[in-house]
């Protein structure tokens, strides 16, 4: 018997706690302009993802009903979500709960994304906002010529280094696995069933995307094939000829529902592969690419996520929810060109 009870107490130890326990908590931009204001939590039952949800979130599916679910993966496969706190948030306050790989985080990669934005946002942008809430600006010519000199210099002498010391070992270019989206998936599952916890019978689980941006959009093909994901986004995404998180074309000829591809036209690194998947996918599935211009980092810098985000909480409304007067933007070129003139868009299989 008692080897029994320390079997049962190493089991639990293993496993960790039960229900979601909210640890840390944070509301970005006001909640959001949807009319569920949203917050950002880190979960200490779940420590590797942070979540996107309404605040009250319990209150509100007594009103509304269950909440349909997202799981989401980063640009480079990071283990971070920082850069797209503001897409993410809002969509959460349109009545999605959001669950994005990477531990929750307020400041410490902050200075690392305002490297990224600096070096790869449009300079016909001009002035960006952090996720911190940091108003920025994009490089002048001179100070990116500077920054890849100051670059090269460093991989020279990095390089030294690692001749000097052969049994160094380069950290891995990635932290994180498709299969993620499917274990924070099942987490999710198992408080949705447990009572006590803070998702108990709050998340409709049968309205479930998976959402990826660039790198992140492979881990999102890697998964599509669990028959609990209903439709995916992808964003300034495509898997093309190459192979990345054990993802190929191959991986098209698992999709069974409808996809979303967002892209940031010909300046986007993205743009060649998406082409490809579109041609790609299968004619029994319903796909639609929108191309902007705003390159591979999308509008994710602007308010509120600005109108990539519009456009995924109307592909989103219309695919979990039901609402067929969002697809206007997805099916009638005469609307999205009166909502977005400089976007164009594809379709095939409706």
């Amino acid at each position: 018997m008692k080897k029994l009870f320390l079997t049962a107490m190493m089991v639990a130890a293993s496993v960790g706690l039960t229900n979601a326990q909210t640890a840390q908590r944070q509301v970005v931009e006001e909640g959001g302009t949807g009319p569920f204001k949203s917050e950002v939590v880190g979960d200490a039952s779940c420590p590797g993802f942070t979540v996107y949800r309404p605040q009250n979130l319990q209150e509100l599916v007594a009103q509304k009903g269950a909440l349909p679910v997202i799981v989401y993966a980063n640009g480079a496969c990071f283990n971070n979500n920082v850069e797209m706190r503001l897409l993410l948030s809002e969509v959460a306050s349109y009545g999605y709960v959001i669950a994005a790989i990477g531990p929750y985080d307020e400041e410490d990669v902050m200075a690392q994304w305002k490297g990224v934005l600096l070096s790869a946002y449009p300079e016909t942008k001009g002035e960006v906002i952090m996720a911190n809430g940091e108003k920025i600006l994009p490089l002048t010519p001179e100070e990116r010529q500077a920054r890849e000199e100051q670059q090269a210099k460093q991989r020279e002498e990095a390089q030294k280094k690692a001749k000097k010391n052969k049994k160094q070992q380069a950290e891995p270019p990635f932290r994180t696995y498709p299969k993620m989206l499917l274990e924070v998936l099942s987490w999710l599952t198992d408080q949705n069933a447990t009572q006590g916890s803070e998702y108990y019978h709050c998340l409709d689980l049968d309205h479930v995307a998976a959402m990826g941006q660039s790198c992140g959009g492979a881990q999102v093909l890697g998964v599509a094939h669990d028959p609990r994901i209903k439709t995916c986004v992808m964003l300034n995404s495509g898997i093309g000829d190459m192979e990345m998180m054990g993802t190929t074309k191959e991986s098209l000829k698992n999709l069974h529902q409808p996809m979303f591809y967002m892209i940031g036209g010909p300046g986007d690194i993205a743009f060649a592969n998406a082409q490809k998947d579109y041609e790609r996918i299968a004619d029994n599935i319903p796909v639609v690419m929108l191309n902007s211009k705003d390159g591979h980092s999308g509008t994710y810098y602007e308010k509120h996520g600005g109108n990539y985000a519009k456009a995924v909480i109307k592909w989103l409304d219309w695919q979990l929810k039901g609402q067929v007067g969002q697809s206007a933007l997805f099916l009638d070129d005469e609307y999205l060109k009166m909502k977005f003139p400089e976007w164009t868009g594809v379709r095939k299989n409706f």
